[in-house]
């Protein structure tokens, strides 16, 4: 089993080692990268065994090649991508929207070569090999789509690599999950960005920063990602991100009310979020 991983940052990093940890045999992994010392740090903490430069030579006999690059990157990557791929080959991808990714897929992949969408629903706020860890997929949902005409065999390939990497696939059609996402994921960060930037530059700055302690770390954590690749994810769901973003704000206004009629009624809803975090927290087990 031949895997290139294009690009190795938090993510793509983060694959090759839980991939090179598993036991898939005969397995050889493969990494594109053009700047030489991201290079040799794949090499040196085993996230490849080997680094190619050009492109050709990463992806002409690879059997899975994997995506993991940035979001806006892919409509001018995937059309010279597909001029070395061969006849029965699998591409997937690990981006954090998926129904922009599948047209561009459609549209760009040569006939013979099946596609599957990819989204593991893990990472962290740093960014880079530095930061991947062969233990970063453990236990989490890794959302899988495959593209129309997909064959059956390419899908159970995918499938066994996210099992082998210990994550646990979840088949979602794209919009439904570029939709679900916006809620979990894109929300939250615009709320972390929101709350830093209003905290920040404010006069008081000065003596927030001194008081700020576990309580502004935990819910601003989102905000220290790296804002290129944020924006793409923005750029790519729009129309989600906006939906939930009104919701917020009417959710918000209406807790404005309750404070100015006096906030008798703001246990209440203090409760009710308490309640419902705590019921997700335990169904999610140890990872909770």
């Amino acid at each position: 089993m031949r895997i290139t991983i294009i690009g190795l940052g938090l993510i793509g990093g983060s694959l090759g080692l839980a991939l090179k940890r598993s036991s898939m045999p005969g397995l050889e992994v493969t990494g594109y990268l053009r700047r030489p010392e991201s290079a040799e740090e794949a090499l040196r903490r085993g996230a490849v065994d080997r680094v190619e430069s050009d492109l050709r030579a990463a992806v002409e006999a690879s059997d899975l090649v994997v995506l993991s690059i940035p979001i806006m990157a892919m409509p001018g990557f995937l059309p010279r991508m597909s001029r070395h791929l061969t006849k029965g080959s699998i591409v997937t991808d690990t981006a954090s929207t998926k129904a922009m990714v599948m047209d561009w897929a459609q549209k760009c992949l040569p006939s013979g070569v099946s596609f599957v969408g990819g989204h593991p629903m893990a990472g962290k706020e740093a960014g880079g090999i530095a930061a991947a860890t062969p233990d970063l997929f453990d236990g989490c949902t890794y959302c899988l789509t495959p593209g129309s005409g997909t064959r059956p065999e390419a899908v159970k390939t995918v499938t066994g690599m996210v099992e082998s990497i210990g994550a646990k696939p979840l088949f979602i059609e794209a919009e439904r999950h570029d939709y679900l996402v916006a809620a979990i994921s894109h929300l939250p960060l615009l709320v972390a960005a929101g709350l830093v930037n209003v905290t920040s530059s404010s006069p008081d700055w000065p003596d927030l920063r001194k008081l700020a302690a576990s309580g502004y770390r935990d819910t601003t954590r989102l905000a220290s990602g790296d804002y290129g690749v944020n924006k793409d994810i923005f750029l790519s769901n729009r129309e989600a991100v906006i939906d939930w973003l009104d919701r917020f704000i009417q959710e918000m206004e209406g807790y404005r009310e309750m404070l100015i009629s006096g906030g008798d009624d703001i246990g209440q809803v203090l409760q009710k979020a308490r309640d419902a975090r705590e019921s997700w927290r335990q169904s999610r087990g140890p990872l909770g």
